[in-house]
């Protein structure tokens, strides 16, 4: 697609892709030290929480400096500033390294909301009105990096140790200095779009419903998402897998969500965002509800990266539909939708790694395909257009 020519597309896309490797890699690595450090299931789901939440609750601050000043700090810094504390990170020992990488997410809150807004800007006014469609190619560069981060952090720590991982925290130098040169002519976008008319009391009321309908529909997409991607590498470790085998299945979830991600985007863009979440969600709970109850297999290989398929695809809905929901600046929309998406994530992860710990992990996924099928049912009350 033209679109991937885009100089300004690129350097947002590949930023995403540098800050989602290092985002991708945390779980494994956390469960790496959980066994040295004597980590608990509630301690990796406190220390997730941890890290979501400084990586999601700051892009309210940071999307509303990108509507002030422009994109282009936003994103560089954040690429420059992840690499440098998560190498950090990696060379201090104990729990005064575990900080430093929480510490990290700060970048991946900078680039986020900001490369969220230019892609669909570039979509929508460069592309016919193919937002949703470049916002998914743009979280395709993204999980691309979730894909990356654990599939080879996995490798790199069977061989190499913690410190090996600087390996990968090095080609954030050269990304954000190519972000800082590509994003020089961008300009900031204060202004919201103007509304055509005022509600009356009856679309009001309405509003509200789909408001509190696509919160919820948001918030239950992105806890079962976090605990696939929290938990999957401690479950099958529990299993007897090496941090190369986890590394990897935990890598082709991402690679599965990735295609599903850009698959939905061009499908919503064509037949709508309300039918192709809920066809999605739905599909998505049967290989979930599977993966709770067989254990250890090898159709694991089949099951987990079609979970990721079909549960992908929303996460691009949720955020292209924010954008023209939420009153303001477009990277503040982006920045409060990835902030609650996140956050609620995070909070969610901690309650799950408190039933884990108590009922284990069967019964926890079991309880993550629930969450997918009510985000499937919440997205009837969603608007078709």
């Amino acid at each position: 697609m033209s679109i991937l020519l885009n100089v300004v597309f690129l350097a947002s896309a590949f930023a995403h892709m540098a800050v989602d490797t290092l985002n991708g890699q945390r779980s494994v690595l956390f469960t790496y030290l959980s066994g040295p450090m004597g980590l608990s299931n509630a301690d990796l789901g406190l220390l997730g929480t941890l890290y979501i939440l400084v990586a999601s609750v700051l892009q309210l601050l940071f999307g509303y400096l990108t509507d002030r000043i422009g994109p282009r700090w936003m994103i560089a810094g954040g690429v420059l500033w992840i690499g440098g504390f998560y190498s950090l990170g990696v060379l201090t020992p104990g729990t005064a390294g575990l900080a430093l990488i929480v510490v990290a997410g700060i970048g991946s809150a900078a680039v986020h909301p900001a490369g969220t807004m230019q892609a669909t800007l570039i979509g929508r006014e460069k592309f016919a009105g193919r937002e949703t469609t470049a916002a998914a190619f743009f979280f395709l560069f993204g999980q691309m990096g979730f894909f990356l981060g654990p599939l080879l952090a996995g490798r790199i720590l069977d061989t190499s140790g913690q410190t090996g991982l600087l390996m990968l925290t090095v080609f954030t130098l050269p990304i954000g200095v190519y972000a800082a040169w590509a994003l020089r002519n961008t300009a900031p976008s204060v202004q919201a779009e103007e509304r055509e008319e005022e509600p009356t009391q009856e679309s009001a009321k309405r509003g509200v419903i789909v408001l509190v309908a696509f919160a919820l529909l948001a918030a239950f997409q992105s806890w079962a998402s976090q605990n696939m991607t929290t938990f999957l590498p401690k479950y099958l470790s529990d299993l007897g897998q090496s941090p190369t085998q986890y590394g990897f299945l935990a890598a082709i979830y991402m690679g599965g969500s990735a295609i599903g991600n850009v698959v939905g985007g061009n499908l919503a863009d064509r037949y709508g965002k309300r039918r192709v979440a809920a066809l999605a969600l739905t599909l998505g709970s049967i290989p979930l509800a599977v993966i709770s109850q067989i254990g250890w297999s090898h159709w694991l290989y089949v099951l987990i990266p079609l979970a990721g398929l079909f549960t992908g695809p929303t996460h691009t809905i949720v955020v292209v539909l924010a954008q023209r929901l939420i009153p303001g600046g477009k990277a503040w929309a982006s920045g409060l939708i990835l902030s609650f998406l996140f956050s609620s994530g995070a909070v969610g992860v901690l309650l799950s790694g408190y039933m884990a710990d108590l009922w284990g992990f069967p019964l926890m996924f079991l309880f993550t395909t629930g969450l997918v099928l009510a985000a499937a049912v919440l997205t009837v009350s969603l608007p078709k257009t």
